[in-house]
């Protein structure tokens, strides 16, 4: 039985979670969980037992310094709670963590014991995969489960994938058999420019998160940094005239895709956004507390922190399966062929075709669509 000891009663909590690794192609996911932890003051209230779930020579234990006095933080993943303030409050449970290296069943009925034990309503999880799109476009956020009533409730795909899979898949599967309501949602990353950060796929994230839950999430400097972003990798792949020329083909195959017009729906939830974004008392708190009753003990968490706009092209791998994918960074050369040299997505297979991805999936709200399956 797990008992959680100075945690208040929450009000309709949703469990967002998202872990580093092979389903975290640019450091999508895991960055946007720790953007809502970090906007909204989360402060930590329970860790698993890193001894149980890592390998210590996968995921190495950190050593700093606290005023002279030698520390380690062990890997591990953590959970925090955090109040969504407005005309009608809400919690969400955060976790953060590395994909474990073992017991992958015990690590998800551990989840899910926090989970029974909270109220959680339901559970949504983010990933991210590596993908035949181009930068220059929105960012592709599919929204899929194994609930078809929830599918149908939600306007969300019915997972059909096959094949290899991360415990993204794993959790959700094991949310489906538990009877808890279970979404993921995942955003395509540019395989030739795999490195983290990648803020213009976290920022598609929350978009998609926030339409999900019909909430208003704090983007702080997320939005320049997308941009700060969007013009770094312009700015290298101009400076080779293969990666330029194999970009726009991603870009011509993007844009016939979405022609004639783009979807009512995404524009729809874009319209939500913005009325959701100019409605006062609608938006949290700026800075608000993770909760609003004073009086739980927590375990602060302190190994967040804010990542920086990416220098793109800097060479090094990328992405959630990186000896896989290609994981080109942009000043690299382009698959041979243009897009027949196929990426693989964050379940290994090919690229658009994650874990529990459906064929086509939602934009982020900009009217373009999710990446096409190719297994």
């Amino acid at each position: 039985m797990i008992e959680l000891e100075g945690v208040p009663e929450l009000i309709d909590p949703v469990m967002v979670a998202a872990f580093e690794g092979w389903n975290d192609a640019g450091d999508a996911a895991s960055t946007a969980v720790a953007h809502l932890d970090r906007e909204w003051k989360g402060e930590v209230f329970a860790a698993l037992d890193a001894e149980d779930y890592y390998d210590f020579q996968v995921n190495r234990p950190t050593v700093w310094l606290e005023n002279g006095v030698r520390k380690i933080t062990w890997p591990t993943t953590r959970l925090s709670v955090v109040r969504v303030g407005g005309d009608k409050p809400r919690d969400l449970v955060l976790v953060r963590g590395i994909e474990p290296s073992m017991r992958w069943r015990s690590f998800c009925n551990e989840l899910l014991g926090f989970a029974h034990e909270l109220g959680v309503e339901m559970v949504v999880v983010l990933g991210a995969l590596l993908g035949d799109t181009p930068h220059t476009r929105p960012v592709p956020v599919s929204g899929v489960t194994s609930d078809p009533d929830l599918a149908r409730t939600m306007d969300l795909e019915e997972t059909r994938y096959e094949g290899p899979t991360g415990i993204v898949g794993i959790l959700q599967e094991a949310c489906t058999h538990a009877g808890v309501p279970a979404v993921s949602l995942w955003a395509a990353v540019p395989h030739y420019v795999s490195q983290p950060p990648n803020p213009k796929a976290t920022l598609a994230l929350l978009n998609r998160l926030e339409d999900l839950l019909g909430l208003r999430i704090p983007l702080g400097e997320l939005p320049e940094d997308a941009r700060a972003w969007q013009v770094g990798v312009d700015q290298l792949a101009s400076e080779d005239s293969e990666v330029a020329e194999y970009v726009q083909t991603l870009e011509e195959a993007r844009d016939t895709a979405e022609l004639p017009e783009a979807s009512g729906e995404a524009i729809a939830r874009e319209f939500e956004r913005y009325l959701r974004r100019r409605e006062p008392g609608s938006a949290p708190p700026p800075g608000g507390h993770a909760t609003e009753s004073g009086d739980a003990t927590y375990l602060r968490d302190t190994s967040s922190g804010r990542m920086k706009p990416p220098k793109p092209g800097s060479g090094q791998p990328g992405g959630p399966a990186q000896s896989e994918g290609p994981g080109r960074p942009a000043t690299g050369r382009p698959p041979a062929g243009g897009t027949g040299d196929r990426a693989t997505d964050a379940d290994g297979g090919p690229a658009g075709a994650p874990d529990d991805e459906p064929d086509t999936g939602p934009a982020d709200g900009d009217g373009a669509e999710g990446p096409h399956s190719q297994d």
